[in-house]
């Protein structure tokens, strides 16, 4: 009997997911409890330690399913793409402890200790990050969005929760120059499949987290021998272990180890660059 994919099912020896019971083995089947992420961006790491590798992060308002926690981390899968790890568990508060109301739709902005951009800033957030919007007030004719708590955040940096953006490429490609970060998924730092995976969220499309998830996953593949010269913009290409995005004619957007950032680069150039160590494309697919 195959296994599910640990990194999309919550199981270990000593305690899994109710849902898996009769599909795995553990030693007690718990349903999680629900959470959210009330932190900017909560690490998930790969295991049980705060030495683990970081796998991916959430983000604020992102909601969990909590199966365990000992010595402060706990034991969660993501709500919105079924991730699972540990993350510090003072990074996550109620489920029920208030509606987010809109999203953070520019790559990075502040939260104010109120509406005036002079006041002390109380924290940074990242694209994708959701928050409870109460009211709105002019200062100095910027428009600034009320917080519960009495934060402040700019108005024209958020968007209700109910809109998508039209151009998931657009998105992707405010993100340049972002610095890359294995394991990440914000906008102060990501890697390719997160890179992917946020522009894609931020236009209502689903994505799942990593790039090989995405490879088998992503729309409708064209094959490992598509003509180069039919893809189109959104179109994404795969090689073993990473993915980048069609911009235009041979040109491609990716969070890479080259340049250490989002980078723009020609997709003949990335071939023939990435070709050298790791091998050619393995696929294309259309979202």
């Amino acid at each position: 009997m195959t296994l599910p994919d640990k990194r999309l099912h919550a199981y270990r020896s000593d305690l899994a997911d109710l849902r898996l019971q009769g599909r795995v083995e553990a030693g007690r089947f718990v349903a999680g409890r629900p959470m959210r992420v009330v932190g900017p961006v909560l690490d998930m790491l790969a295991g049980p330690s705060r030495s683990a590798g970081l796998n991916t992060q959430l983000l604020r308002g992102a909601p969990v399913a909590v199966y365990d926690e000992q010595e402060g981390l706990a034991w969660v899968q993501a709500g919105e793409d079924g991730y699972v790890g540990y993350v510090e568990a003072g990074g996550l508060g109620p489920a029920d402890a208030g509606v987010a109301t809109h999203v953070v739709a520019v790559p990075r902005t502040f939260l104010y200790a109120g509406p005036d951009m002079k006041k002390p800033r109380t924290e940074a957030l990242s694209m994708g990050s959701q928050i409870e919007v109460v009211g709105e007030t002019e200062t100095r004719g910027t428009l600034y969005a009320l917080l519960p708590t009495g934060e402040a955040a700019v108005a024209a940096h958020l968007r209700p929760l109910a809109e998508s953006a039209g151009d998931w490429v657009a998105v992707a490609e405010t993100l340049e120059h972002t610095p890359y970060l294995w394991g990440g998924a914000s906008a102060f730092g990501i890697d390719c499949s997160g890179l992917v995976q946020l522009a894609m969220r931020m236009s209502g499309l689903k994505a799942p987290r990593d790039s090989d998830m995405q490879a088998a996953g992503i729309g409708s593949a064209l094959g490992a021998d598509a003509d180069r010269a039919s893809l189109k913009r959104g179109d994404l290409v795969f090689w073993k272990g990473h993915v980048a995005i069609v911009t235009g004619p041979d040109a491609i957007i990716h969070a890479n180890g080259h340049t250490m950032t989002v980078a723009r680069e020609s997709l003949s150039g990335a071939i023939a660059r990435i070709g050298y160590l790791y091998g050619q494309p393995t696929g294309f697919r259309r979202p």
